[in-house]
């Protein structure tokens, strides 16, 4: 398979595509899956999405989820896509009151008309693998949480997209994934506005839910996982 006009380095890898691979959930899931697959690291670009880059021997791949047009152009050299982790997400804490209409149209679209417009400009070349497509979605898909009225309905979405994609393109595995409250910089944003006291020991390591993502991934072939759900122990 050729990724931007050149073979990729490791001819027996898979090639797993990853959004918000910066840090925090998406740079744990690209070190669990860096002994596997050749990685494309995707976002707007940042010394730190170069760092995690660096460090993986990995490839970055500057995008941006609220420019359809562009998203097309980093999408057209792909001619093949084992996996694609849409792991990119925004959110607002505030209840519903507190909230605006530009809050909760920046959610649905970095959260789902992002992923949406991804996903098909990527179809092709995932087809053409009988790929898998991953979201890394919340507990706030499965219950509305209180005070993250626009986050909520954007993860609810998600999960709908997911399913819909799941039923209209057979040949994909679509598995949405649902943490629990993971210790990342969004939870610490969530806390601060609960006015809580920040303790990482009562949340899921984002490293716990990266290797849950890579095992699912690695399923046998004739396994489909639709949805996983995980929660802090205790």
């Amino acid at each position: 398979m050729a990724i931007g006009g050149q073979e990729r380095s490791d001819p027996g890898k898979k090639t797993a595509l990853i959004t918000g691979a910066s840090g925090g959930i998406g740079s744990a899931i690209a070190d669990a899956l860096a002994p596997t697959h050749t990685l494309l690291l995707a976002g707007r670009p940042s010394d730190r999405l170069d760092a995690v880059a660096t460090r993986l021997g990995a490839t970055t791949w500057p995008l941006d989820l609220t420019d359809p047009a562009g998203i097309e152009a980093a999408a057209e050299p792909l001619a093949e896509l084992d996996v694609l982790v849409h792991n990119a997400g925004v959110a607002y804490p505030g209840r519903f009151d507190e909230s605006t209409p530009e809050q909760w149209r920046a959610c649905f679209e970095v959260n789902v008309t992002g992923a949406v417009a991804l996903t098909q400009a990527l179809l092709p070349a995932l087809r053409a693998a009988r790929g898998h497509v991953v979201f890394i979605n919340s507990g706030a898909g499965l219950n509305a949480s209180p005070g993250l009225a626009a986050y909520s309905a954007s993860k609810f979405a998600q999960r709908a997209f997911a399913d819909s994609l799941r039923a209209d393109v057979p040949e994909l595995r679509v598995t949405s994934v649902h943490p629990g409250r993971v210790d990342t910089e969004m939870q610490q944003d969530l806390v601060a506005y609960e006015g809580g006291q920040y303790d990482p020991a009562k949340f899921l390591k984002p490293e716990t839910v990266a290797r849950i993502v890579a095992e699912v991934i690695a399923g046998p072939p004739d396994a489909h996982t639709h949805q996983v759900v995980v929660r802090p122990r205790g």
